[in-house]
């Protein structure tokens, strides 16, 4: 069976970084719109009834898959409801539509991620990181398993075809770089969201922006097994893959309430790493009619998701300063940082 676009829909969805262009505009809308703002705890419970739930609606990074099982567990197992809280949970359109949302108070959290959040900071967007959901990379370098490449510097007069994002270039670059490589050697071809078929009809010897709880298992599943390296290998500091956003203005407005979602959502993981079958059932019944779930794939995916969220003596969701510290150094050493940030203004803990 061939894995081409019109056969996988939901390979084709865009879900990486956007292009923080697109964020110029919402600067005066960010700092205009304080009495509409979402987050404000007024906009979902009077004084004079204390006893209503207090509303949030977050935006999801991508469809609903394996790694937001914590979310529905937490929504179906009644954890949301105990902390006085009705969650909304939202699709986007496109994936480049959350962390939008949330910075324009839209919406109160948005998952995004780790190195886009640095990268808004210094477009004077003020959106920060509540929590580290997924704690390492999920996004690897993938070659085919016949290809004979173990390494990224084996990239060398070959095609690597990454998807129109400036990061998954610097990444790559990065990766052949520290492993002793040249990488001018390596050709850089933009397949845009195409990863899939991309790598699957030998249009290129490896693709970067794939991420091995997805494109990797479903390239398995069609008979193109893949080998990926690991950029925390090649010299890619361990970033958070993905991170809960929300806006300045909608924790200056509501952290407590963002404090209870959190209280909640540490809940759903735990029932999800107890009662992983269970939690993928509640995620397949709300899976999106546009985009089919396969479940042999989400339960790959989320047996491989776990561990990669587990912070250890940590709380889920905990954010190491060290981790933020590091990624920034890294983004200001590739151009990718525009601005000052301080690393401290990005993230909390709640």
């Amino acid at each position: 069976m061939n894995i081409f676009p019109s056969e996988h829909p939901v390979s084709k969805r865009k879900r990486p970084l956007l292009s923080l262009s697109l964020l110029l505009s919402l600067a005066l809308a960010v700092s205009g719109c304080g009495g509409d703002n979402h987050a404000a705890p007024a906009s979902s419970a009077s004084a004079g009834n204390v006893d209503q739930p207090h509303k949030l609606t977050i935006m999801l990074d991508w469809y609903p898959n394996a790694v937001h099982s914590f979310l529905y567990a937490a929504q179906q197992k009644g954890y949301f409801e105990d902390e006085g809280l009705a969650v909304d949970i939202q699709m986007p359109a496109d994936s480049n539509d959350a962390l939008k949302l949330v910075a324009a108070g839209k919406v109160d959290l948005a998952l995004s991620y780790q190195p886009q959040v640095l990268m808004a900071r210094g477009e004077q967007i003020p959106v920060k990181s509540v929590a580290a959901i997924v704690r390492h990379p999920l996004n690897h370098l993938m070659v085919p398993a016949d290809s004979g490449i173990k390494s990224p510097k084996e990239l060398a007069g070959k095609n690597a075809g990454y998807s129109s994002i400036p990061l998954y270039e610097a990444m790559l670059k990065t990766m052949v770089k520290s492993d002793g490589g040249d990488p001018s050697a390596v050709k850089l071809t933009d397949v845009g969201f195409d990863l899939i078929p991309a790598i699957s009809a030998g249009r290129v010897d490896g693709i970067i922006g794939g991420f091995i709880n997805h494109e990797q298992l479903i390239l398995e599943k069609e008979g193109h097994p893949v080998i990926s390296l690991n950029p925390t290998d090649y010299g890619v500091p361990d970033y958070y893959e993905l991170v809960l956003v929300a806006s300045d203005l909608g924790l200056q407005n509501a952290e407590g309430y963002i404090g209870k979602f959190m209280a909640a959502a540490r809940k759903g993981q735990q029932f999800v790493a107890e009662h992983p079958q269970e939690a993928l059932d509640l995620l397949m019944a709300h899976e999106d009619a546009t985009a089919p779930l396969d479940k042999d794939i989400e339960t790959k995916s989320l047996k491989l998701l776990l561990p990669l969220m587990d912070a250890g003596d940590e709380p889920f969701g905990y954010q190491d300063p060290a981790s933020w510290e590091k990624v920034k150094s890294w983004l200001n050493e590739n151009g990718l940082l525009h601005g000052r940030v301080t690393t401290q203004d990005a993230f909390m803990n709640l």
